[in-house]
């Protein structure tokens, strides 16, 4: 049997970083279009909504589905100015971030300083805590008190992770700069800022359509795409086939790579959430601008094959809930238990 060498392996790493520099540079022109075709309908979806609740037409509020759609794909957006990719150009990306964070209840700085590290650690079991979905590994969990292991269940539970958490971050945690209050005077100055922001904008939005209409229309908007944002990244992350690793053996390449999925979504779900399914590609170079990362599974069909997670493939992935690290892989409650 042939054994591929460690050198041909780090070879083909540093090859793919190179193949895909060739995507980084945006199309300025295309990405003002896609922040228009996102910023307008999302704009008049919510203004329909809000009308139809004035005119007692409830039918109408089926466009909050939509709107939340618009609204997930608007964080998608600032995503990518957060990693410096859509423009390419620092200032107008911070500040384009800035302006769409505080449409996605985000304050940008401290988020893009949190994601930052995830890319930098995303993977790596001593390096959890900051940017991610807490994961323990088996041994971790079983040495846990009781109280311990029923915080990490309720945690885990799929409508406290993809329901009342979404609710919880977006609505009240991120109001506050959580686990950045030693990190300097930014993260305060991005928090009070967009907060302020977004009370200016909901007093001027309440003035014009009133409380009932902003609080029935945008509050599901801003959950259902809260929701839809966490249920992504958990996929992203929280797959059969992904890789952890200790520090000693963990590898920035081969973690992204391996690490993060492929999402493979069908086409309009795929524009909705700004291609961020293509993930593996994303962690080996953020650079990537979001409309372009469809043209390197064109160009690089094989990249298909690694962490590839359909729809339905993805909903086997709620279970996942500890790393074990005997067989390298992700196991539910029930897998640990039968393991004892």
């Amino acid at each position: 049997m042939n054994m591929i060498s460690p050198e041909a392996v780090a070879n083909s790493k540093r090859a793919w970083l190179k193949i895909l520099a060739r995507y980084k540079k945006p199309d300025r022109r295309r990405s003002a279009v896609e922040l228009a075709i996102t910023l307008i309908p999302f704009a008049t979806l919510w203004a329909l909504s809000s009308a139809a609740y004035s005119y007692g037409h409830w039918w109408g509020l089926i466009l909050i589905l939509p709107a939340a759609g618009f609204l997930v794909r608007i964080f998608m957006i600032q995503h990518d100015c957060g990693h410096g990719s859509f423009f390419a150009n620092r200032y107008a990306d911070d500040w384009i971030g800035r302006g769409l964070g505080v449409l996605t209840l985000t304050p940008y700085d401290c988020w893009r300083r949190a994601h930052a590290t995830h890319h930098a650690t995303a993977g790596n079991l001593d390096e959890r805590g900051m940017g991610d979905i807490k994961t323990l590994t088996v041994a971790e969990y079983r040495q846990m008190s009781w109280r311990g292991r029923f915080s990490y269940r309720l945690y885990r539970h799929p409508l406290v992770m993809f329901g009342l958490g979404p609710i919880w971050l977006f609505i009240f945690e991120q109001r506050l700069p959580v686990g950045m209050m030693r990190s300097g005077l930014t993260p305060w100055v991005s928090s009070m800022a967009t907060n302020a922001a977004i009370a200016f904008i909901a007093a001027v939005l309440i003035w014009f359509v009133g409380l009932g209409a902003f609080l029935v229309v945008h509050l599901p908007i801003v959950i259902l795409a809260g929701s839809a944002g966490i249920w992504l990244f958990y996929v992203q992350h929280q797959f059969e086939e992904t890789e952890w690793a200790k520090d000693s053996e963990w590898e920035f390449q081969h973690a992204a790579l391996h690490g993060s999925s492929y999402y493979d979504l069908p086409p309009v779900l795929n524009w909705f959430t700004g291609n961020i399914g293509v993930h593996h590609v994303h962690h080996l170079s953020a650079k990537v601008p979001c409309y372009r990362l469809p043209e390197v599974l064109r160009d690089y069909p094989e990249l298909r094959e690694i962490g590839r997670v359909t729809l339905l493939d993805s909903l086997r992935c709620v279970k996942l809930a500890l790393w074990d690290e005997s067989r390298r892989k992700l196991v539910s409650f029930r897998e640990a238990r039968m393991a004892a």
